[in-house]
């Protein structure tokens, strides 16, 4: 089974006309002033602070030598305009024709099974039929036959069980296809030793002709048992005769063996780069980790397959194999990250007028690159079509709880470290009410309390400047650690909130031991709250950062168990129900998303995007449910995966 898990690239080379970022003044009493490591030396290593890679726009850096990300920013004239953007979207209409029209096109009825439609009654129907892209009609089967008429193909589900196609909405799709087309996953999904890692490095090596690179990623030995960090013994018993790159999974670490620092041209004398480390034993010899992109890119780019990987096929085949998850619908939450410029809407265009995306894409710009890169190149809200489509505008409060740079109201465990703000309070506000005035959705990032505070102030202020909270649909990514007051505020204010469940399942155990203490846990992830207050939610999985899995995300929700200690429940007032989970990747996902009204439900009129299940999550083991197989999965009226 493939993994899809994630290099967490430390830091991103800033654009000169953005804002400030990253600020950690000790005369703002929430920003952290210093970010000094414990002192508890057995867990220094997991304890070193590092940036949110996904949200610190840090992909598109470790690709800044990319010939074809280059290629795209570099194109001559208006990197985007209105009218291309239009001919872009007409163009991947035609390309996908049911995105045009359904009429005329082969009508199909579903029936004898169930059908879960996820619409505001979460009702269950007998039967489904859909012309085209379209669904038809939804109900019984006898009311659905007689809306399909005597000529429609019929489909038996036997038993089966359908839903609307999952919808992920907060992941990272243009540069983490890039990455997921290069890098072999070794991460804690997959692999629960560095001894294993090691073995599936060696048996990869005996099948790789010699001298072409291996490379992987997501290694983590602060949650794969083994030693702390590994180099060249380690690597080097892999292979002497290929070069062996590892990305460490919180991407500021990463490690190779002797063959690759000689193509490289290494030499044991290279000094530091500003800010990076090639780390050296106590003798002063390398021992083959290095420390931030600036060290280890200087290997990495010497691969030609960086330098030469193609986004535009990468993303294409990347949402082609999602599809074996059920995912119908997929996003972007760092748009630009790539090429470093609003070019990187030209990678999902052409990637949707090529006819082969197999899900379609919703993409949110990115603040680092400045309001004035993305006004100038005329990009609006809703630029798209219903395959590709631009709806709404990203900012970022802070960093990663897990890598102790998330804004806290108190020092993490052991530490005098409250985290670092990614934008100040003022800077939240005047980009949120400048991109609000004018029609953008917003999804601000938020993962510590201190942060989510900033978030919940710079919408206030949103608020106050007159705009209509109700059709801002402002959410909050991650929305990690909350307080009663917190939920409260997002109620008044129209929020909703975005969960990256993994945080729980992954790493709710170091969250409880090493990140914030027993009792702060609890807060951590509190959807049932959410719930009960009356706001809405989704789950995600923030790929690159954890698996894009639905059905592994409705299990986390439902049963909050931990991967290192599945005995533990975090915080276990906080399971949600499935279908509350159900609903949180697929109909509350659409509606974050600004796509209710195409996708996100299975109701006449909405595309024809839904999946095919072996079993119903509502009637199995909560333990299971991620174990439930996807037969089928449909997407604009076409089957683009089947088992």
């Amino acid at each position: 089974m493939t993994n899809f898990g994630f290099p967490a690239l430390y830091l991103a080379r800033p654009n000169p006309k953005a804002s400030p970022r990253l600020r950690h003044s000790p005369a703002h009493p929430l920003m952290a002033p210093s970010l000094k490591p414990p002192t508890d030396a057995r867990i220094a290593v997991s304890r070193t602070p590092y940036l949110c890679s996904c949200c610190s726009g840090a992909f598109g850096s470790l690709f800044a030598t990319n010939c074809e990300a280059a290629g795209i920013a570099a194109q001559q004239g208006p990197p985007l305009s209105r009218r291309a953007l239009l001919t872009g979207a007409v163009a991947a209409a035609v390309a996908l024709p049911g995105l045009a029209h359904s009429q005329g096109a082969i009508t199909t009825v579903f029936t004898g099974g169930t059908i879960l439609t996820v619409d505001r009654n979460f009702s269950q129907a007998e039967a489904m039929a859909i012309r085209g892209n379209q669904i038809l009609a939804v109900g019984s089967d006898a009311v659905v036959r007689a809306a399909a008429g005597a000529g429609a193909r019929v489909v038996d589900l036997r038993g089966r069980v359908m839903l609307p196609g999952f919808v992920e909405p907060h992941a990272h799709v243009v540069a983490g296809a890039v990455v997921d087309s290069l890098m072999d996953y070794v991460g804690m999904v997959r692999f629960a030793s560095t001894a294993q890692v090691l073995e599936h490095l060696k048996a990869k090596a005996r099948i790789t002709a010699p001298g072409e690179w291996i490379l992987a990623r997501n290694f983590d030995p602060a949650l794969q048992a083994g030693p702390e960090a590994i180099g060249f013994v380690e690597l080097d018993a892999v292979s002497k005769e290929h070069p062996v790159f590892v990305l460490n999974a919180s991407g500021h670490l990463a490690y190779a063996n002797r063959r690759a620092f000689q193509v490289a041209g290494i030499a044991e004398d290279v000094a530091n780069p500003p800010g990076a480390e090639f780390v050296r034993d106590g003798s002063g010899r390398l021992t083959g980790a290095m420390k931030n992109n600036l060290a280890f890119g200087q290997v990495l780019f010497k691969n030609p397959a960086v330098k030469n990987a193609d986004p535009v096929t990468a993303l294409i085949d990347l949402l082609g194999r999602w599809g074996k998850l059920g995912l119908t619908t997929a996003s972007e939450l760092a748009l630009g990250s790539l090429s470093q410029s609003p070019a990187d809407l030209k990678v999902i265009l052409a990637a949707a007028q090529s006819g082969q995306l197999k899900a379609r894409i919703r993409a949110y710009p990115f603040y680092t690159l400045g309001l004035a890169a993305w006004d100038e190149a005329g990009v609006k809200p809703d630029d798209g079509n219903a395959l590709a489509r631009v709806v709404g505008y990203k900012l970022v409060a802070d960093g990663s709880n897990q890598g102790f740079t998330g804004l806290q109201r108190e020092p993490y465990l052991n530490s005098d470290s409250r985290g670092i703000a990614y934008m100040s309070v003022e800077e939240l506000k005047a980009q949120a009410v400048d991109r609000a005035r004018k029609g953008w959705h917003l999804a601000i990032h938020g993962n510590g309390d201190a942060a989510i505070d900033n978030v919940l102030t710079a919408l206030q202020a949103v608020s106050d400047a007159g705009v209509d909270m109700t059709k801002l649909r402002a959410r909050i990514e991650h929305c990690s650690m909350l307080h009663d007051e917190q939920i409260a505020k997002m109620k008044a204010l129209n929020v909703s909130a975005s969960f990256l469940i993994g945080h729980v399942y992954y790493w709710g155990v170091a969250m409880r031991d090493k990140v914030f203490g027993s009792q702060r846990v609890q807060r951590l992830v509190r959807a049932r709250s959410v719930e009960k207050a009356g706001i809405g939610y989704s789950l995600h999985s923030d790929f690159m950062v954890t698996d894009p899995n639905p059905l592994h995300m409705i299990q986390m929700a439902v049963t909050r168990r931990t991967w290192q200690d599945p005995q533990f429940v975090l915080a276990p007032g906080e399971r949600v129900s499935v279908e509350s989970a159900i609903r949180a990747v697929t109909a509350e996902a659409a509606w974050q998303l600004r796509s209710e009204h195409e996708i996100g439900s299975l109701e006449a009129g909405k595309l024809a995007d839904f999946v095919i299940l072996d079993k119903d999550p509502r009637r199995v083991d909560p333990e299971r449910i991620k174990d439930i197989a996807v037969l089928e999965t449909w997407m604009d009226g076409k089957q683009v995966f089947g088992a």
